[in-house]
């Protein structure tokens, strides 16, 4: 084959990025994450050092309000290069954080639906839950940035999504930490894409840990892929630098795998690279 020299650009949300394996948003430092950085020096580090490495970075939110704003503000010091996740708060505080967002020049925002029960929110004062379709649209609507929903799992929860106007899904089982006995992503995403990913990106986020493990969620439906846990280590470790060389080594690692499966560019990367 003719795949000597792999692309992997790709275009999401308006952004041209050099890779399709980014970083997911992820929250709590001093609980999570053994509490050597402060928040805002951990999100900082994923939103600079996902642009570094010609990636995009999410930031995330959490019980302490200030964990939301301080990766607005480590986007807006990007000039824009990152996606805010927001909680299933109330509809004025979503709309209120999506408008931090639009200020920060965010390409897009989005919510995790599936932190809708989390007990740790409510504890601390900051109350989430469902949400229904009609809500979902009034956010879609009500501002102008392209609207994620994060957390969809089923095939019909991805209709709902985009028949409420959503830009993109993200396939996550939230790492596997909101419901027990709930099946991986990469059992449940060619359903899905099956479905609607013809009507709006597809993203899917849970278990990549390797250039190869991109390469299968990518044959399976998804434009890209949300990495979490590994970029926790570089970011401990390195800092923006230390972010950056963990994404440029999986990049590596899947131009090297698209080199192996005969796929010159990422749109040529399909379930034909799978064994069943």
């Amino acid at each position: 084959h003719a795949a000597r020299n792999p692309d992997t650009t790709l275009t999401l949300f308006g952004l041209t990025l050099k890779t399709p394996i980014l970083a997911a948003p992820m929250t709590g430092t001093p609980y999570n994450m053994g509490g050597a950085l402060t928040e805002q020096e951990f999100i900082g580090a994923i939103i600079s050092g996902s642009k570094l490495a010609g990636s995009l970075g999410f930031s995330g939110d959490g019980a302490d309000p200030a964990m939301y704003h301080s990766g607005v503000e480590a986007i807006a010091a990007e000039n824009g290069w990152g996606i805010p996740i927001i909680k299933p708060r109330a509809q004025d505080a979503i709309l209120e954080r999506i408008r931090r967002a639009e200020t920060a020049g965010a390409p897009a925002v989005g919510v995790d639906i599936d932190g809708a029960g989390l007990v740790s929110m409510a504890l601390k004062g900051q109350p989430v839950g469902p949400k229904t379709p009609d809500e979902i649209k009034h956010l879609v609507t009500a501002r102008r940035l392209p609207f994620i929903l994060k957390g969809i799992m089923t095939v019909d929860e991805a209709e709902l999504a985009v028949e409420a106007g959503v830009a993109g899904i993200v396939v996550s089982n939230h790492g596997g930490r909101i419901l027990d006995h709930t099946p991986g992503v990469a059992e449940v995403l060619p359903e899905i894409v099956a479905a609607v990913g013809d009507r709006v990106v597809v993203l899917a986020d849970g278990g990549v840990r390797s250039g190869v493990d991109a390469l299968k969620l990518l044959a399976l439906g998804a434009r890209a892929v949300l990495v979490g846990r590994p970029l926790v280590i570089g970011a401990f470790g390195g800092g923006a630098a230390g972010v950056s060389m963990m994404l440029e080594q999986m990049t590596a690692e899947l131009r090297q795998a698209m080199i192996l499966t005969g796929c010159p560019t990422l749109n040529e990367i399909g379930p034909r690279v799978l064994r069943s």
